[in-house]
Formats: C-alpha cells, structure tokens, sequence
C-alpha cells in the first residue's frame, strides 16, 4: 500500500507574493550582468565531470551514458571555464545546482546559484560587482519586504517584514576583514603560524564540541571547526562584511597571493553570519590543479567518501591554456530570503526538498 501523502502538500512553502518578487529580482539579476558587458550562458547541469571537494557531495547517476557515471552538478564551475579557455571574456549563469547530504533552514539539496567570470579582472575587482549586485537586489527588494504578507492571496499589511532592509543606508564600501585578521581579534590567534594541536586545544578550551573523526592532524578541519563556531555567526551583523586572504590549503581553486605565498586570493561575503558568495582569483596552472584534485581525493578517501574523477576536461582546458580571470558563486536563495526579509530558504522557494 503506497503512503497516503499529506492533502497541503501540494501548496508552495513560499507565498506567491515572494515568489512574484522572486521573479522580479531574477530579472534584476539579468538587466545587472547584462549592463556590464557579461553574457548568460548555459552549461550542463548532468556531466561527466564533477567538482573534486572533500566538502560537496554530487548526486551520482550510476551508468548514466555509455556505462560511464554522470553527475549532478554541485557547481558550473568546471563547463564555466572551459568557455573561458575557448575565449569567452565575461559570462554569467543563473542555475540550479544539487549537493547531497545538504538541509537545513539554510539549505536544500537543489539550491539557485548565480556564478560569473571575466576575464583579466582581479578578485578585488569582483568583491566590487559583488556589493554593486547586492545592494540593487536588496534595494529592488525593499517597498516589498517593507510588507507582511498575510495570504496567499497576496493580501498585506504594513508591518515591516523582519530583517527587510533597503542596501542603501550601508555606508560607501562593505567592511573588509582578512581570515588573519577575524582569527586575532576574536580568538587572539596568529592563525597563519599556529600549529595543528594548538588550534585543538584552543577548540577545547572554547568550550566546541569536537565533530567525530576529526582527526588531530587535519589543520583545516580544526580552521574549519573555530571559524564556524566562533567567527562566522559574528560576521556582518550590520554590515554584509567581506572575509578574505584565506590560507592557501583553503584556497579551493584559487591562486595564492602574489604578495604573501601563505594565503589564497579568495573571498566570501558574511550578512547576519551566514555566508553569501564565493570568490577568487582564478587557478590557470593544471599542475597544481592536478595536485589539489589529488589532496581532495585523499580527503575524500579518508572521510569514507566516494570517490570523484581524477581526470576533466576543465585539466584540458588548462593545459590548452585558461586566462586570467576572477569569478563568484553566489547563493541566490539566501539572498532573496535577505532581501525579502525572510528567516529560511523555504520561504522564498516553492517547493523544497520534502515537497518536491
């Protein structure tokens, strides 16, 4: 006998009124990159290749083409580049994107991801398309978000939404803090020194509960441990505030820094503690793409993860040569529930995971 499902479930989580604005800051999100020269592109969300992250975990279709897997994508990262390598200079993609393993007040396993790249632009360039992006679509947002919506029906009241905010009363420039930087001001830290078991005793003495498995030479897994414990929720309670110049065993694929080898050329951006985007300077050299492929598997391995293809085309592209150039993914899903005033990501999508 099949389970009988719940007679509502059919209904969107999110009220109509939100989704309609949803759909205005989609198009927001277009006339933004549009305006600056960017082109939407579209890349397979189903490949053969797949982002190698002991962190992401795609959905696997087991002999899904020519007895080969395929894999859900976790991010356009890959396809996105090999555009770049074959001479594309500013593009942009609005996507859907699935991670396993991934639910929560903040999370869904398929979320809409924003991510871009051009060409020949610095990071530092990017944190400045990423504040312009943002303030506009909060700004866009806000004689919506300045109601409550009561209905489905649409109907309102005047009650400012919580958490609603305009963008436009955020001073001239977002704050910048570097991973250095947050670490001595909050734990007191020289974090680019600091050896691995210092980092676990401090965990300890902050009172953290220790995940199992952590192991206690995994330097990143500790990092990792103290920035979500006791960094991130402090992050941009006012102000969205840039994080940035993580250290290079963090540098997912991003260049280490040309003026200190010890961090990468990457950002994110923190609202209310929760993070909004991923950013860098973009890695061009395959080799050192190959090796840290090669940590992650290892990872991965460690973990009793599955394991991922060694081998993509994006390795091919590189090797043919990928240019300069900067990117951001960025969650749009978070920064709707933002801008909408909102306090989860089920509230600014139709149907979540259990409805779907």
């Amino acid at each position: 006998m099949s389970e009988r499902l719940d007679p509502y479930s059919f209904r969107p989580t999110a009220d109509l009124a939100t989704l309609r604005l949803r759909a205005r800051l989609l198009a927001v999100v277009r006339r933004f990159f549009d305006s600056r020269d960017y082109w939407e592109v579209e890349t397979p969300q189903l490949s053969q290749d797949s982002v190698v992250d002991a962190h992401l975990d795609p959905f696997v279709v087991p002999a899904g083409f020519q007895g080969r897997d395929l894999y859900l994508q976790t991010s356009p990262e890959f396809a996105m580049k090999r555009l770049l390598a074959a001479g594309a200079e500013a593009i942009y993609q609005i996507v859907h994107v699935f991670r396993r393993g991934e639910r929560g007040r903040l999370h869904n396993p398929e979320f809409t991801m924003i991510e871009w790249y051009r060409t020949g632009a610095t990071h530092f360039d990017q944190m400045r398309v990423v504040e312009a992006l943002v303030r506009e679509v909060f700004s866009a947002a806000a004689p919506e978000a300045e109601r409550t919506v009561t209905s489905d029906t649409g109907e309102t009241s005047g009650t400012p939404a919580a958490g609603a905010a305009s963008g436009r009363d955020w001073g001239s420039q977002f704050p910048r803090t570097t991973y250095a930087e947050a670490f001595e001001k909050h734990l007191g830290i020289d974090v680019l020194t600091i050896g691995t078991s210092d980092l676990a005793a401090l965990a300890r003495e902050q009172g953290i509960s220790i995940p199992p498995g952590l192991e206690a030479d995994d330097r990143d897994g500790w990092l990792n441990l103290l920035l979500a414990e006791r960094i991130e929720p402090l992050l941009g309670q006012e102000i969205p505030e840039y994080l940035h110049e993580y250290p290079v065993s963090q540098g997912a694929l991003a260049c280490a820094s040309v003026g200190n080898p010890l961090v990468a050329d990457r950002f994110e951006l923190y609202y209310r503690g929760i993070e909004l985007c991923n950013g860098y300077r973009e890695l061009t050299d395959p080799a050192e793409l190959r090796a840290r492929i090669d940590e992650q598997l290892r990872i991965r391995a460690r973990e009793g993860l599955p394991p991922l293809p060694r081998e993509s085309r994006l390795l091919a592209a590189m090797e043919a040569g990928l240019p300069e150039s900067s990117g951001v993914a960025l969650g749009f899903d978070r920064l709707v529930m933002f801008a909408a005033g909102k306090s989860s990501i089920d509230e600014v999508i139709p149907f979540p995971i259990e409805r779907a």
